[in-house]
């Protein structure tokens, strides 16, 4: 099959997906998690299930304490997460008090989580630089590998593909489901990242030694060739890590939920990526060096 006579559908397909992403991160943004912004979250769990309906009544009920309440959200049938301001282990006690004298059960406490606000911007500034760190050093590495510009620039082009396909995805959940992120998201895009270069490079290293072998064949043919061979075991590979996804979605519980979600957006973009962004891009590349010469 000809796959590269179908180039620019490709980038039809890519643009389709980022373009929504990009915009919902112009006009939304993230929403960070208190690693970053600094707050509590506790959540509680009832012996009764709690309608959303009765979300607005919670949050009044802790407010007229003098409590300042972000959000409450669900956090299984019959649990709730509320993100509040810092506040200590004994204004939790009198939260739980408040809500058992309204609910008439006393609700178990399961997660209690307090980051203050300095220790919050502090891990936003770290990040950021672990994230420019590491493209550096993709970057750097690529250069290298290949002493090419060309291969390195395509490879980069398709990592930033994948980055903000995954970014957008989290901005558009975050506007409409209002879904954060958290170090567990930075470490399910930093690991993207890699994966996304390390099969695009397993890719060009093949179309790198056909070019050797077959000097006469055109650049287009070569590149189809190369996806030709490599498509299954890039797919195989893929799907080996999409399940293992799917049985943690499931059953993972909620602390993960997210991560697991980051992870298996991010997976199949760079699956798609390293074949129909990286390669295709290097195909355009070359006949426009064509119509130079």
């Amino acid at each position: 099959m000809n796959f590269m006579k179908f180039k620019w559908l490709y980038f039809v397909i890519s643009a389709l997906v980022l373009i929504p992403g990009i915009v919902s991160l112009v006009d939304y943004g993230l929403r960070p998690a208190i690693d970053f912004t600094g707050g509590t979250l506790l959540e509680l769990r009832f012996e009764k299930e709690i309608n959303m309906s009765e979300y607005g009544e919670i949050k009044k009920l802790i407010e007229e304490k003098d409590f300042e309440v972000s959000s409450v959200q669900s956090s299984g049938e019959e649990a709730i997460l509320l993100r509040l301001k810092p506040i200590t282990k004994d204004d939790a006690a009198t939260i739980k008090t408040v809500l058992a004298q309204n609910f008439e059960e006393m609700p178990e406490e399961v997660r209690f989580e307090t980051v203050g606000p300095t220790l919050g911007k502090e891990l936003l500034t770290k990040t950021l630089m672990a994230i420019v760190l590491a493209a550096g050093f993709i970057l750097a590495y690529v250069a290298w590998r290949f002493k090419n510009a060309k291969f390195g620039i395509c490879a980069i082009l398709a990592m930033f593909h994948d980055s903000f396909i995954l970014l957008g995805s989290f901005s558009l959940m975050g506007h409409f489901w209002g879904v954060e992120v958290n170090t567990l998201f930075v470490t399910a895009v930093l690991t993207i990242l890699s994966l996304s270069v390390h099969d695009t490079v397993v890719v060009y290293d093949r179309i790198r030694e056909s070019q050797r072998l077959l000097p006469d064949v055109p650049f287009e043919q070569l590149a189809n060739k190369t996806v030709t061979e490599t498509l299954p075991r890039n797919i195989n590979n893929s799907l080996t890590i999409i399940f293992m996804l799917l049985a943690l979605l499931l059953l993972g519980g909620e602390t993960i939920r997210w991560f697991v979600v980051a992870f298996l957006i991010g997976t199949i973009a760079g699956t798609y990526s390293s074949t129909f962004t990286a390669v295709p891009l290097l195909v355009v590349w070359e006949q426009l060096k064509a119509k130079k010469v």
